[in-house]
């Protein structure tokens, strides 16, 4: 009886340890604990996490803009015809009947719907003037992208667009990804893919003919931005090596602020043709139609929240570990025993939660002690040299035609010179003179402490903590002998 006992309670035992260990990767992308009560020496105390919200739709929360204002259809009511056919012309777009109308709100509703819902423009009535369209995505927050960038057309996929970021609120803008069915034609760069990418070319800005070529656009209509695949980079191809990823944003800052925005900008710059000449006889077949825009993302709280709030139309941060502000950037008062700083993933599984201390007094404060780091000790992951001067740019020696006098304009009082480069200010730099020039120098431009200066590597530590987490798993679920 007892001889059995023992083998009942070893093979429950040794069950919880392969579950342990069947979900402990999975564990490393959460980070959705704060903190949690532990004893200790002390009592019962509060064990701090670095943590953040979870990922979620982040469409539902944002702001759209349309540059020109009056651009789409429906007012006044105009019948369009199709791409494919021009004699099937019995699509009516009229502004003041619901039916009929395609405002920009059904790029954002629920997908499903039968007939489908769908965002349009007015038709290219004004050839060869150039039909320019500028969609404008604002949350008033910063955000982490997690997932692609996706946009559906219900029209033909555009011959040549610009996906654009701002990571300040739309003041400044950086390109993300140039399209068209001829990189070279449109934008002087050669054509690449995300698969032409490495973890040293990551924050290469290129331009790729995957998502404009094609006369049977019927069948794909899908605009992508991969965020995914620039991860798996550094997690592998399907993401399993989160430990390095998170590494490398936790201490890379251009990486980490590649995948953050305030606000996103689709530049619309020709519609499909489905031919090489336009056909000037039947200018409603052109035009830009889109059914749905996906971005998926979380709120940054610097790793101090795991929740984000939506009230009054603008989201926030529920910050913990005694911080504050919409991104809780900086220590609630009264706390401000240590200058404030963001959390950090390392040590994986739990980060580093460095959180704000009251003022005048240094308790003893037990943030994610683990049987191999010590509190507050940041780990450096394997470092790889990103490409970052310029932090954007092309990703090619010849100059890309990216600025014009209408929509494609030169930031920071930038002069376009044949619409092939901008001439920018001393002070500024970038395809559209969109950086300071200051944080490609030494020490950037807030000195060393800028988070930009070049990061020593350290794999070593990281090496003896997934060593050390392996054998105490080994110790913990070795076979008991009786």
């Amino acid at each position: 009886m007892r001889f059995h006992f023992a083998l009942t309670l070893q093979a429950l035992w040794t069950g919880v340890c392969q579950a342990a260990m069947q979900h402990y990767p999975a564990a490393w992308g959460h980070y959705d604990v704060c903190k949690s009560q532990i004893y200790s020496d002390e009592g019962l105390t509060w064990d701090y996490m670095a943590c953040q919200p979870e990922a979620a739709d982040m469409t539902q929360y944002l702001k759209v803009y349309l540059d020109p204002p009056n651009i789409t259809c429906g007012d006044p009511p105009e019948t369009y015809c199709a791409l494919e056919n021009p004699y099937m012309c019995n699509n009516e777009c009229d502004a003041s009947t619901e039916e009929l109308a395609h405002p920009p709100e059904l790029m954002f509703d629920i997908e499903g719907r039968n007939p489908t819902t769908f965002w349009q423009s007015t038709s290219w009535k004004k050839y060869p003037k150039a039909l320019l369209v500028n969609i404008t995505l604002s949350w008033n927050k910063t955000i982490e992208l997690t997932d692609d960038i996706v946009l559906t057309f219900e029209s033909g996929r555009p011959e040549q667009m610009v996906l654009e970021k701002s990571l300040d609120y739309g003041r400044s803008w950086q390109p993300y990804q140039f399209y068209a069915t001829d990189c070279l034609d449109a934008f002087t760069m050669e054509p690449k893919t995300v698969q032409d990418l490495t973890q040293h070319t990551l924050l290469d800005i290129i331009c790729t003919e995957d998502y404009s070529r094609g006369y049977v656009w019927k069948y794909d209509k899908t605009v992508r931005f991969e965020i995914k695949d620039r991860f798996a980079l550094f997690a592998g191809p399907r993401l399993h090596n989160m430990a390095s990823l998170y590494g490398q944003l936790d201490t890379t800052k251009n990486l980490r602020d590649f995948f953050t925005i305030t606000d996103l900008r689709i530049r619309l710059l020709r519609p499909a043709t489905g031919a090489t000449m336009v056909d000037e006889n039947n200018l409603s077949r052109y035009f830009y139609a889109i059914s749905d825009i996906k971005v998926q993302g979380r709120c940054k709280c610097n790793l101090h929240a795991n929740s984000c709030v939506y009230d009054k139309e603008k989201l926030s941060c529920e910050c913990e570990h005694n911080t504050t502000g919409p991104d809780c950037g900086r220590c609630k008062r009264n706390y401000q025993g240590r200058a404030w700083s963001a959390g950090s993933y390392l040590p994986i599984p739990k980060g580093t939660a460095n959180i704000c201390i009251p003022n005048n007094i240094g308790p003893v404060i037990r943030q994610n002690v683990s049987s191999l780091g010590v509190a507050n000790r940041k780990e450096v992951a394997p470092q790889v040299a990103l490409s970052t001067t310029p932090s954007v740019h092309v990703a090619n020696s010849k100059r890309a035609r990216v600025c014009d006098n209408e929509l494609l304009r030169c930031q920071n009082g930038g002069v376009c010179v044949n619409n092939l480069h901008c001439n920018c200010p001393s002070a500024y730099t970038g395809l559209q003179c969109e950086k300071p020039r200051c944080e490609s120098e030494l020490g950037g431009c807030r000195g060393s402490d800028s988070g930009q200066a070049p990061l020593m590597p350290s794999s070593f530590t990281l090496l003896l903590l997934l060593l050390g987490s392996a054998l105490l798993r080994e110790i913990l679920c070795w076979p008991t002998v009786l």
